[in-house]
């Protein structure tokens, strides 16, 4: 049988009602949740006008689907746009209608029907010990399902970090052989896009990245798009200020923390950790962790759940790229202090002593009364 020809988002947004201008507001509200420049407002429109929305098969491993609760929060776009509009999600086994053996005939079908076209979205990860029993779907094991999908997927997306890093099931011991994704297929591109869970709009801003352009965003060296994980949570933290001044929360509750002092003694990871919570905050805009008094667990990191304790103080772990540890940023601070001070009055003497010895030569060649002549 015939397969119909896939609808543009443009197509399915006229069939909605929506006009022209709504439209053109629409893309240029999709580029800006990029952080794409406006220039690049014309090809979104021309990726939305033309391009046939992209099938999507999203899977469930071992997760505690957070990651999907995270999505369907998506203010920027909404994720019923996403769903709706921009993409074709046949198949997600938590948001989908249909269930049991039917659910599963659909998924097969896609992959028959749509080979090398849909994206593969995978939150969780897979067991991979003793055969992989421990997740199963359709008496399936969920690492068959995740390598028969991933065969003929475009590219695949690694929903948080279950999917990314292994996050809580592949701590040590891992007593289930819990494997990322990019561990276990090797022949397809893989986005991977930590947190526990992700920023509801890093989300839907990576989908629409593929479906505008047609292409990955670039990656970091874990994998990570760069526009969402370029920078750390350190860099734009509202408490950055109290660090670089060595004014830190020593325990809870204490004048620092009432003053929202810098949490990097209390076992904040912001230093440490790739992600867009405090500029892109979380709940549409509304905080993050450490905005809120808690310090961030470094969730998008790899083997985060090893790192701990979470609530350890920190003061003889060097920071990276500094040579200080928070005990010593305060005395360096107050040093660099003291040798301003010092500098100043030192330049102070030196120039009064200058002008000083100038005016005494000034006053020694200034010729006396009855002198003139």
């Amino acid at each position: 049988m015939e397969n119909k020809p896939r609808e543009t988002t443009y197509e399915v947004l006229r069939r909605h009602g929506i006009d022209r201008r709504s439209f053109l507001r629409y893309c240029t509200m999709l580029t800006a949740a990029m952080g794409l420049p406006g220039s690049m407002v014309t090809q979104v429109v021309q990726a939305m006008e033309s391009k046939p929305r992209i099938p999507v098969i999203w899977l469930h491993g071992l997760e505690c689907t957070c990651c999907t609760e995270s999505f369907i929060r998506s203010s920027h776009p909404i994720a019923q746009d996403i769903i709706l509009n921009m993409i074709s999600l046949d198949y997600d086994d938590t948001l989908q209608a249909a269930a049991g053996h039917q659910a599963e005939e659909i998924r097969r079908r896609l992959i028959e029907e749509h080979p090398g076209e849909y994206l593969l979205a995978v939150e969780g990860n897979a067991p991979t010990k003793d055969g992989g029993v421990y997740c199963t779907v359709a008496g399936q094991t969920f690492l068959d399902v995740l390598l028969e999908t991933a065969e003929h997927a475009k590219a695949i997306v690694a929903w948080g970090s279950c999917a990314s890093n292994g996050c809580v099931q592949a701590a040590h011991p891992n007593p289930t052989g819990a494997t990322p994704v990019h561990e276990l297929i090797h022949d397809k591109p893989v986005i991977n896009v930590p947190g526990c869970p992700p920023i509801a709009e890093v989300m839907t801003g990576v989908l629409t990245y593929v479906l505008t352009f047609d292409r990955l965003p670039e990656l970091d060296r874990f994998g990570r798009p760069k526009m969402f994980y370029g920078h750390r949570v350190h860099d734009k933290c509202q408490r950055r200020a109290f660090f670089d001044a060595g004014q830190f929360v020593e325990q809870w509750d204490d004048d620092g923390a009432r003053q929202g002092w810098c949490l990097y003694k209390m076992g904040c990871r912001g230093p440490m950790t790739y992600n867009a919570c405090s500029s892109m905050k979380w709940n549409n805009g509304v905080s993050f962790p450490i905005s809120s008094g808690h310090g961030c667990l470094g969730c998008s990191e790899n083997g985060f759940w090893d790192n701990g304790p979470f609530y350890q103080h920190l003061a003889g772990v060097p920071l990276p790229g500094i040579e200080s540890t928070p005990d010593t940023i305060g005395k360096i601070a107050a040093a660099a202090a003291g040798v301003g001070v010092a500098a100043h009055f030192g330049s102070f003497i030196a120039k009064r002593a200058l002008f000083g010895e100038g005016r005494d030569r000034q006053a020694d060649t200034t010729p006396a009364k009855g002198d003139e002549a």
